[in-house]
């Protein structure tokens, strides 16, 4: 388990982590989210050790993540961390020795996720030469390379397009079945609501939600209300009971403070026309986020 207990961090007079609380158990992928300066990557780097916390402590099965213990832990960074003028073989040989990784071993594991990725043929081209995508696959093995227990992934998705998107989710799905604790962090919060059973949000430091999926969407209360037809559905949003409303091509989605507005709604449209679709939906993260963060996760 990854235990962060009463974590504060603070460079001079700006605190950027204030209180944090989280345990992350082994098997799960967990999800910290937040906008730029929330505090994520402070809280990452603590993880690592690269940062010590101000107050608090971080530890991993009980004890305290140090120099000795990381080679137990993966980190794929947001920002590119690969070395441009090596082959790919290079560098992953160079950062698995690093990791204690027998050349043998580095070389099948090498192997493996090329081989998964599709990309064997990067193997001896340098990393410069690859597209953004490539890199950022090459940059995942070289974070799971070693097998880690815990794995750091902060913006995994970064560059790749949908199908390898799929590729890499994949992989995260078959590591949690190993056994691998992984915390994510994503921009795209429908990546978020498919990976992760928990989640975080911080805002300016402060973890200001917190739990399970469910049980935030639940506690949330708004729901969304998505109608189609073949009519003018633009009235639905004077509805007492709608919170905000979006129109589509052929339709309208409404946010409603309570369950019982979709009766209403749904009321409001009978004997109008045909109606192609009327779906009551849970918040979607997005919504939750705006509502807690105040700004669209972009």
């Amino acid at each position: 388990m990854l235990t962060i207990k009463d974590v504060r961090k603070q460079f001079g007079s700006f605190t950027a982590v204030e209180g944090l609380n989280l345990e992350i158990p082994k098997g799960e992928i967990f999800g910290l989210l937040g906008a730029n300066g929330a505090g994520k990557t402070t809280t990452f780097r603590m993880i690592l050790g690269l940062l010590t916390p101000t107050r608090g402590e971080i530890s991993w099965n009980e004890k305290e993540i140090s120099y000795e213990t990381s080679d137990l832990v993966g980190y794929l960074p947001e920002e590119r961390g690969l070395y441009p003028k090596l082959t790919v073989r290079e560098q992953l040989i160079y950062l698995g020795q690093l990791r204690g990784m027998s050349r043998t071993l580095i070389q099948e594991q090498t192997e493996k996720w090329l081989k998964r990725f599709g990309a064997e043929e990067y193997l001896n081209k340098k990393v410069e030469s690859l597209s953004k995508g490539n890199q950022q696959k090459i940059q995942f093995i070289a974070a799971v390379l070693h097998r880690p227990e815990l794995l750091i992934l902060d913006e995994p998705f970064s560059g790749l397009d949908p199908v390898n998107v799929e590729l890499l989710k994949n992989a995260v799905h078959e590591l949690k079945k190993e056994g691998t604790t992984i915390v994510f962090s994503s921009h795209r919060m429908e990546h978020v609501e498919e990976l992760c059973e928990h989640l975080c949000i911080m805002h300016k430091g402060n973890s200001v939600v917190h739990g399970s999926l469910k049980d935030i969407k639940r506690a949330f209360g708004k729901k969304n209300v998505s109608v189609k037809a073949d009519f003018d559905l633009r009235y639905l949003k004077d509805t007492k009971g709608v919170l905000k409303h979006r129109l589509t091509a052929d339709g309208i989605t409404l946010q409603v403070e309570r369950e019982e507005v979709a009766n209403d709604l749904f009321q409001a449209i009978q004997a109008k026309g045909f109606v192609r679709k009327f779906e009551l939906e849970e918040p979607s993260l997005n919504d939750i986020f705006i509502e807690k963060v105040g700004v669209v996760h972009e």
